[in-house]
């Protein structure tokens, strides 16, 4: 889970960097698995309204519009999004700006009409991961106000909760965590612990519907439900909207998010429903036999009867604990909410969420255990917040049906027990304090000291678990190793072992005697035993660990071995049955990342060429020579694999899937003997064309018609293909920009073109 540190700032005192926060957590078993800078904080980016919108006169995906961004004249913006409406306030980055991946802002021109800025989206400022379109602010949001007041810097956590520490998963839990770790008092969150409003229990009616029953109590012990009328659905103000999505959740509306809200502040989920589409009474059951459901998400998932629903008198309208249904959801024309607050026991969640392949924010936390004692102020928080965003009024009882679980059993603990595992002394005064500061309290009539566990800590069970929170808070580095070691005769077992080691010793063969500095002698023996074996092509390869002279320094390598046969492709080779060759070495390397292949000279190769990436020396590739390898060509590469990652991790970005097709014109031509492929494919990318994607050559020959060797020619056949990533091209267009490149080859290289 995602935590924000501002967020935990607001419940508790934390430790002065956040280095020092993580640290903290980490030695009290808490893993944090990464830490993330967020927050808007640019210059020139700025709270602006849209206008006017209007076609791009040159482009069907682009928008012309007019943004009001508070100096007092008017921008136009050229816009690809389309999730905005004119009024919506947005944010606008003004040139000069500076955005995330050190994307700059200028004034430009695209297709043709002017832009003076840019209108931005929550990935791009980075405040969240959303980029489907533009960030729509809050209605309340002032024009030209800097963009960083909205969304100020924040550090994120992410943070690996383990399964029985559910009570982690919020913000005041964590907080609460690290208060009890640090000797903090911790803030209640606001509101949120103060008296209920009147109960309305199962069957006296309450003010919504006909009220709230359990017909399934062992899955369910308890349920709430809050009648809240004359709501306002529509976008969330600013502060609630950055909150949730500073953790990755997108903004849905008020009404949704405050929900999300209360689950990420204190960790029991809540459910809105549209309470003038229930019917009758809210009655939570197993699902019938047979029974679809129509989910939020807009699939419809078959239930069994191993599966809790929520249900009014007409057809299910919630999967318990895991997600609400399309028919009775929260929408802009919502006006009066029904919100459920409930404990559902966690096995039945966690089957339900397996069985359907169901996985939401709230199931996650039902199935790890919610705090009983939460269901309620979690409810009253979360009707506080809506009527105080939406302008709603909430009803003066509160529905409820059944009965929280008691409080987890009282543990017992021994001060000498304590002692005896750790093998430290620890003051039982300490040990109290430390239990105390976790929200356990002793009780002294036993003989042997019992302790209190809260609600929210159903992991503690006996007295080893009391004594790890002990020593997670005391410090478990205060513990100090001890040498337990002592001599032990030698056994029939050692005899063995020694016997079997020296044996090992004297069978091994010379050729393995030493730590061996290259992968490729083993490979080519194994190429020899298959060429003797009659295997007509042959293609291998090693991982292993290599050690360099003179310091044995340990290499990770990958070395490649490739000989024989093989059915050929269609391209400039052209037989269908050849010898494998260089190219197909390198077309294997080059599969595997981006190098540059230098032609180089050693005694045992008749080709070889230094592998490099960027500007380092990773490796090399080549064909022995016929007197090392006289029955046929063999193919030998070796190359650092740590540096391979590094090279297959910067060519794996994501590539936007084309949506227009191409079009594929060729280009055959005579030239000169000394005239290379590169040159050629050099003077294709001078032109500079903006259409061109791809050149592949397909054909090659030379002319032999008894010349001389300087004055044969050289045949090529290339195909070249043409795309736009924005519109479909036309014939015109493509034909245009193929006779410019043809053009460029007769004068650049003196190519004699063949029609």
């Amino acid at each position: 889970m995602k935590f924000s540190v501002n967020w935990l700032r607001e419940f508790v005192e934390l430790p002065p960097s956040i280095e020092a926060l993580a640290d903290l957590l980490t030695m009290s078993g808490i893993e944090i698995e990464a830490i993330e800078k967020r927050g808007a904080n640019f210059d020139h980016v700025v709270v602006a309204r849209i206008t006017e919108s209007k076609p791009h006169p040159n482009a069907d995906r682009l928008t012309v519009c007019v943004i009001d961004d508070g100096s007092g004249t008017k921008r136009q913006i050229v816009c690809g999004a389309k999730n905005y409406q004119v009024g919506d306030k947005v944010p606008l980055a003004l040139p000069g700006a500076e955005l995330t991946g050190g994307l700059k802002i200028r004034a430009s021109k695209l297709r043709g009409v002017e832009s003076e800025g840019m209108l931005c989206s929550a990935k791009e400022l980075g405040v969240a991961e959303d980029a489907a379109g533009l960030l729509i602010l809050s209605p309340e949001a002032k024009i030209g106000t800097p963009i960083r007041e909205l969304f100020p810097p924040d550090t994120i956590l992410d943070v690996e909760i383990t399964p029985n520490r559910g009570d982690l998963l919020s913000h005041f839990g964590l907080a609460r965590e690290i208060a009890a770790l640090t000797n903090k008092s911790v803030v209640a969150a606001p509101k949120a612990f103060g008296a209920e409003p009147k109960q309305s229990a199962a069957g006296d009616g309450g003010s919504y519907n006909d009220g709230v029953k359990i017909s399934a109590s062992r899955e369910c012990p308890f349920y709430s439900a809050r009648r809240i009328e004359n709501v306002k659905v529509g976008p969330s103000p600013d502060w609630l909207r950055a909150k949730i999505e500073s953790i990755g959740i997108r903004s849905i509306n008020n009404v949704v998010d405050v929900s999300n809200f209360v689950m990420l502040e204190l960790g029991q989920p809540t459910h809105a429903f549209d309470a003038d589409k229930l019917s009758g009474e809210i009655n939570v059951r197993l699902a019938r036999e047979g029974e679809k459901f129509l989910a939020l998400d807009g699939k419809t998932y078959p239930l069994t009867p191993q599966n809790l629903v929520i249900a009014d008198d007409e057809r299910a309208v919630g999967i318990a604990g895991v997600m609400g249904g399309e028919e009775s959801g929260v929408t802009e024309s919502t006006k009066n909410v029904l919100l459920e607050s409930a404990y559902f026991l966690p096995a039945s969640i966690r089957r339900t969420a397996r069985y359907l392949n169901l996985a939401s924010d709230a199931s996650y936390r039902f199935e790890r255990g919610v705090d009983p004692q939460m269901v309620l102020p979690a409810s009253r928080r979360a009707t506080e917040l809506i009527c105080e965003v939406a302008g709603a009024k909430p009803a003066a009882t509160v529905g409820v049906a059944g009965e929280l679980p008691p409080d987890p059993p009282d543990v017992s603990l021994s001060y000498e027990g304590l002692d005896r595992l750790l093998g430290i002394h620890i003051e039982p005064a300490t040990v109290d304090a430390i239990l105390t500061r976790f929200a356990l309290s002793k009780s002294d009539s036993a003989s042997r000291p019992l302790w209190k566990i809260p609600s929210y800590r159903r992991d503690l069970q006996r007295e080893v678990d009391l004594i790890e929170e002990i020593i997670r808070a005391h410090g478990i580095e205060k513990i100090p190793t001890a040498d337990r070691s002592r001599f032990t005769p030698l056994s029939e077992a050692d005899r063995n072992f020694d016997f079997e080691t020296e044996l090992r010793r004297d069978l091994m063969s010379e050729d393995h005697v030493a730590l061996r500095t290259s992968l490729i002698a083993g490979l080519l023996g194994a190429v020899a035993r298959n060429i003797r074996a009659g295997a007509e092509r042959i293609a291998l390869f090693e991982i292993g660990n290599t050690f360099a002279p003179p310091t044995g320094e340990q290499q990770r390598k990958l070395a490649i071995a490739l000989c024989g046969q093989v059915a050929s492709t269609k391209d400039w080779r052209g037989a269908k049955k050849r010898q494998l060759d260089f190219f197909d070495l390198k077309g294997a390397l080059n599969a595997l990342g981006t190098f540059e292949f230098r032609r180089s000279k050693q005694p045992d190769f008749a080709l070889i060429a230094e592998i490099f990436y960027e500007k380092d020396r990773i490796g090399f590739g080549g064909q022995l020579s016929a007197t090392t390898s006289a029955t046929m060509p063999i193919l030998l590469a070796e190359i650092d694999l740590a540096r391979i990652a590094q090279a297959k991790e910067d060519a794996e970005r994501f590539k936007e899937m084309d949506r227009y097709p191409e079009v594929t014109r060729d280009i055959a031509m005579f030239v000169g003997p000394k005239i290379t492929h590169a040159e050629i494919l050099a003077a294709i990318a001078s032109a500079n064309e903006p259409l061109l994607e791809k050149v592949e050559l397909f054909d090659l020959f030379m002319e032999n018609d008894g010349k001389k060797a300087s004055e044969m020619k050289k045949s090529l056949a290339y195909s070249l293909t043409y795309r736009d990533k924005n519109r479909t091209l036309t014939g015109e267009e493509v034909s245009a920009v193929h006779a410019r490149i043809r053009e460029r080859l007769r004068n650049e290289i003196g190519a004699e073109l063949r029609e």
